[in-house]
């Protein structure tokens, strides 16, 4: 349990050593579907919390998680921006890649891998949405306040997400479920 922060220098520290070790694996699990790659994804992690540290004695405990999510979008967005290289994420090497019978090449790949894959390759805002909404299970209203926009972008934005994975090729052999934009 999280206790709200004192005057005494250690306190901060406290809390905020103990909301990293109670988080680290749910962030790093969002961080990983927002940027495709689990190396990326734990520097995403750790470059978000090393901007959130310096504010930790401000922030109310009962918003730090929505703080520290919003964060996170925002720390992906504006790497996003920098990124010079193109980087083609694949869950496995090439040239140990088995193929499936009909030549996607998917067949033994994890359901999270195939779905990483699909959600990397949707647009930045799409794929916010896709992991707050469907994989954070956060609300509408939720979503649109982390990510600074209407309820009615997150809608629009999840639909035209979910119908893009709908009819992406590899997905069509998993049973991933996709819910409605609504």
């Amino acid at each position: 349990m999280l206790h709200a922060p004192s005057d005494s220098l250690e306190e901060p520290d406290l809390t905020f050593t103990r909301f990293v070790a109670a988080r680290w694996r749910a962030l790093t699990h969002t961080a990983y579907l927002l940027t495709g790659d689990f190396h990326e994804a734990e520097d995403l992690v750790q470059t978000t919390l090393a901007r959130v540290y310096p504010h930790w004695r401000r922030l109310r405990m009962d918003t730090v998680e929505h703080y520290v999510r919003r964060a996170l979008v925002n720390t992906n967005r504006s790497r996003h921006r920098r990124r010079r290289v193109v980087e083609f994420l694949l869950p496995v090497l090439p040239d140990t890649r088995p193929a499936h019978e009909d030549g996607t090449g998917v067949e033994g790949i994890g359901e999270h891998d195939v779905l990483a894959l699909a959600l990397s390759q949707l647009p930045q805002r799409q794929r916010a949405v896709v992991v707050l909404r469907y994989c954070e299970d956060l609300s509408l209203e939720e979503v649109a306040d982390i990510l600074g926009c209407s309820v009615g972008t997150v809608k629009s934005q999840a639909s035209r997400a979910l119908s893009k994975l709908r009819t992406h090729p590899d997905l069509a052999h998993h049973s991933v479920r996709l819910g409605d934009p609504r």
